[in-house]
């Protein structure tokens, strides 16, 4: 089985959503267990013009780092074709 590099470089982008993804996360784990919404009391009201902005660029973010996961998935597994490829590849 040949072994791939298995570096991955994160750009500045995928830091920044990440963390706004982290924080999006603890966001709602303080609305469903505590029925307290952080960013909407920062920013005035859940329903503020600032708040919905912030929900926005979280969500954003959470698209983004869907993009980071998949490749960083992919960097790990390689590409289905590449697996299918191994898998069908006669052993030595």
């Amino acid at each position: 089985m040949a072994q791939r590099a298995r570096n991955i470089t994160l750009n500045w982008l995928d830091w920044v959503c990440l963390i706004l993804v982290i924080i999006g996360a603890l966001n709602w784990g303080l609305v469903g267990f505590l029925g307290f919404d952080l960013i909407g009391t920062i920013f005035g009201d859940t329903f503020s013009t600032a708040a919905r902005i912030i929900f926005a660029i979280v969500g954003l973010a959470g698209l983004w780092s869907i993009y980071t996961f998949w490749k960083i998935l992919t960097k790990f597994t390689g590409t289905m074709a590449e697996r299918e490829e191994e898998r069908m590849r006669p052993a030595a």
